[in-house]
């Protein structure tokens, strides 16, 4: 019997169908040992010796695994083909090894990079080593980011706040989004002005934009002001017709877009399918791992951690075929279209992430894919046909038209498409904004002939700041710094976005765009200041080109380590006395030391470096300074003021003060909704929390009173003292009374009408679904009868199907809940 080791518990499925009843196939359900989470883990002076402890969560899956080695004749380990997956079977045969089971049988590694019978019976057959040099970069990833993380946090812990925490990778991310917002708090916006004209020929329309006044050519801030712009407006409107003296017609190619690597992917599955990149990540790896499509599991589409843009001439000649079969010969080039990596160096995956067959349409497996499973693959598998096909044809006309004077001149822009090549199947831009003229259509104009001037006008616009980053454009940004590699890209901004104890997220989402917490901001303040190599673009591009060399064998890990090491050491030393808060640069007017921002329970604040013997304190930005409230404006009813106050159980808003008086009624209040930024407070949804509860009116047959409010389990109507929960479709502040009648009247649901949730996959035990929904006592996850509850850090909304596995086993082994003795019955 042979034994094949792999990561997740679908790919063990799937692989032990291909493979038959010779093989065993378990899964490490992911890492299997990490680091001792203590100081000393990581010893620089013993050579960059590391401590690593079994993972407690996946030791029961190490036993497994061991028990099956003893009885295996050949032991295969197949995690996946990236430095994660290296280094998880590199520690399997540490642990094995070190329990003797790898004596007398070692353990070979085995590498897919698709999850179909021909590339894992080909994978199979021609196992190697594990290849060292991919476990020493992650190894060396692994020390350098436990390294900054034991021995910055607790600085940051010190001169900042409690529970601070500063990544490698993640505090440049960081700059990234406080620069931005200071570049827009920075901004002061410019008044210009457009003038156009409409015209017509014919029944059609058409409009132009002025490019030359009185021989100038008209340049962005050429029109400044409406004075400007009406005495132009004025002087062009003596003319009645304008002369077309020049028509230029062009026909330019549009080339497809390479097919997906793990940056792109990200990129346009946040652009048009509104993924988040973990949300992106999580579904293309169940599409990786496996589906079935009525004829049993399989991998619908390649590895989706890659750098490379390369396609294999198997994949290319299929794809190529495919085009030949389904569309016309002017679809299908000459040639293959070759794609060369922008990457300096792509990396671990030698192919782009593409269908492992094309000739498995969206369409024939849409029945099988839960909605997100579907959207995800249909834009994987449109852009690797799009990639083979022809290009675009489009034909652009641009026109001038004068205006009382050859002087004055009108610019339209037309374009038309004369072969739409690969956009029949796949647009890169579908969903981004285009300007109008880009759009138009002119009418045959030539050269000599005349056209009316229907109307003259003139728009007036402002210089705009330039917009926050969103996570396409923020992965994008990190890829072309260097930053990290696609892989991570998820998991940064999932750290940026993570709420912390007591001091929260460093951003939030505002409209899908980031913007930097108040202590997001004096982070990024107090690193760059201290510690600007560590958050320095470059710095940390060149440590991933570094990692990269250890991967491919040109350098050893342990000297790299040794030069960080060494000068990291010396700036921890060096910035042990500095002073707490950061620096502004600015002198205190009280004694004239200088200012720190600092933070405090309400946010940031500007305060002298002298305290106590100087009390200076001043708001920073919109933050209140200590001890001030932040009022977000009047209540409308009573003209108090309504505040934001932070209490022991967290944000609230409250109309008007305490009362001295501890007998008088107590004002207003409504907590603040934990998954709103407190940095986004306004008067606006003050009101809307402080309107519960909401009398709707009362009941026709009953005469009492319906009241709609909110409580521990969500939004509720109260009819003679009985609560009935409010349906999703309805919104608490805006449900009016016919509708609470309706939900009243409606028979209350009993356990088999809860919702059927959102399925994750299928149990490898039994091939039943295992969802995740939302319960009476929060978010869980639920197999048959059996059902766990999700820990407080996951997301309901990005848990993994591995994941939720595994809170179902270590349910499965505390077995059914004690149930509490009966009271006894008195004698």
């Amino acid at each position: 019997m042979k034994l094949l080791i792999v990561e997740s518990p679908s790919k063990a499925k799937t692989l032990k169908k291909y493979l038959g009843g010779d093989y065993e196939v378990l899964a490490s359900y992911g890492h299997v040992r990490d680091l001792t989470p203590k100081t000393g883990s990581v010893e620089p002076d013993k050579g960059f010796a590391m401590k690593y402890e079994l993972i407690e969560r996946n030791a029961k899956h190490v036993e497994a695994i061991a028990k099956a080695v003893k009885k295996a004749d050949e032991v295969l380990i197949a995690t996946d083909p990236d430095r994660e997956g290296e280094a998880i079977a590199w520690h399997l045969t540490e642990i094995l090894n070190a329990r003797k089971l790898l004596d007398k049988k070692p353990a070979k590694r085995v590498v897919f990079y698709e999850i179909t019978e021909r590339a894992v019976k080909e994978a199979v057959a021609n196992p190697r080593n594990v290849a060292m040099e991919l476990v020493n970069a992650q190894q060396a990833r692994r020390a350098l980011d436990y390294l900054v993380g034991f021995n910055l946090s607790p600085l940051l812990w010190k001169k900042i706040s409690p529970g601070l925490s500063a990544g490698r990778v993640q505090s440049p991310a960081l700059r990234l989004i406080v620069e931005r917002e200071e570049e827009i708090e920075k901004f002061q916006a410019r008044e210009y002005w457009t003038l156009h004209l409409d015209s017509h020929k014919g029944k059609q329309k058409f409009a132009a934009r002025l490019t030359q006044f009185d021989g100038e050519k008209i340049q962005q801030f050429s029109v400044a002001d409406e004075a400007r712009s009406n005495a132009i407006i004025a002087a062009l409107n003596q003319a009645s017709e304008g002369q077309v003296v020049k028509v230029e017609k062009k026909r330019r190619q549009r080339q497809p877009a390479a097919p997906f690597t793990t940056s792109t992917l990200q990129q346009e599955a946040v652009r048009k399918l509104g993924f988040s990149a973990e949300r992106a990540m999580r579904v293309a790896q169940q599409l990786y791992e496996g589906i079935d499509a009525g004829k049993g599991a399989v991998g619908l589409i390649t590895y989706m951690r890659t750098d490379s843009v390369n396609l294999s001439q198997e994949a290319v000649a299929d794809i190529r075929q495919y085009i030949g079969k389904h569309f016309s010969a002017d679809y299908l080039p000459k040639s293959a279209v070759v794609y060369r990596s922008k990457a300096k160096n792509a990396q671990e995956a030698h192919e782009a992430i593409r269908p492992t067959a094309i000739a498995r349409t969206p369409e024939s497996v849409r029945e099988h894919l839960s909605q997100e499973q579907f959207k995800l693959y249909e834009m994987i598998w449109k852009r690797a046909l799009a990639c083979q096909m022809a290009a675009a044809e489009l034909d652009t006309v641009a026109v001038d038209i004068a205006v009382g004077s050859p002087r004055n001149l009108f610019r339209a822009n037309g374009q038309t498409i004369a072969f739409d090549g690969f956009l029949a199947v796949y647009k890169e831009d579908e969903d981004e904004p285009t300007g109008a003229e880009d759009e138009a259509r002119l009418p045959a104009l030539a050269e000599g002939e005349t056209v009316p001037v229907d109307r003259l006008y003139g728009e007036q616009h402002f210089t705009q700041p330039p917009p926050r980053y969103s996570e396409a454009s923020l992965v994008k940004t990190l890829e072309e710094h260097g930053i990290g590699r696609p892989s991570t890209y998820a998991s940064i901004i999932s750290t940026l976005l993570h709420e912390r104890d007591n001091v929260g997220a460093y951003a939030v989402l505002d409209k899908k765009r980031f913007k930097p917490t108040p202590i997001g901001r004096l982070i990024n303040c107090f690193l760059t200041r201290h510690f600007h190599d560590y958050v320095d673009y470059d710095f940390t591009a060149h440590f991933e080109d570094e990692l990269d060399e250890i991967s491919n064998g040109e350098r050893d890990w342990i000297p790299v380590m040794g030069e960080f090491w060494g000068q990291f050491s010396g700036e921890l030393d060096a910035k042990a006395k500095v002073e707490r808060g950061c620096p502004v640069d600015e002198a205190c007017p009280k004694c004239g030391k200088p200012l720190l921002l600092q933070s405090s329970k309400r946010g940031l604040f500007i305060g002298c470096s002298g305290y106590p013997e100087c009390d200076y304190t001043r708001p920073f930005g919109d933050q209140p300074a200590p001890g001030e409230d932040i009022v977000l404006g009047d209540d409308p009813a009573t003209g108090l003021p309504i505040k934001l106050l932070n209490g022991r159980f967290g944000w609230y808003v409250q109309v008007g003060d305490m009362p001295e008086d501890k007998k008088a009624p107590k004002p207003k209040r409504a907590s603040w909704p934990k998954d709103q930024p407190v940095e986004a407070a306004d008067l606006a949804t003050a009101l809307r929390l402080l309107s519960l509860p909401r009398e709707l009116g009362h009941h026709p047959t009953s005469g009492l009173a319906i009241v709609a409010n909110t409580g521990r389990f969500g939004p509720y109507l109260l009819h003679d003292g009985k609560f009935k929960s409010i349906p999703k479709q309805l919104d608490v502040y805006t449900i009016d009374l016919a509708q609470a009648l309706e939900v009243l009247a409606a028979p209350a649901a009993g356990r088999g009408a809860a919702s059927p949730g959102r399925e994750l996959g299928k149990h490898p035990a039994d091939g039943q679904p295992v969802t995740v929904r939302d319960g009476r006592y929060g978010p869980y996850v639920s197999h048959g009868k059996l059902n766990a509850t999700l820990r407080k850090d996951m997301n309901p909304d990005a848990i993994s199907l591995d994941e939720a596995l595994a809170l179902l086993a270590a349910k499965a082994e505390k077995g059914p809940a004690k149930k509490p003795a009966r009271a006894r019955k008195a004698s």
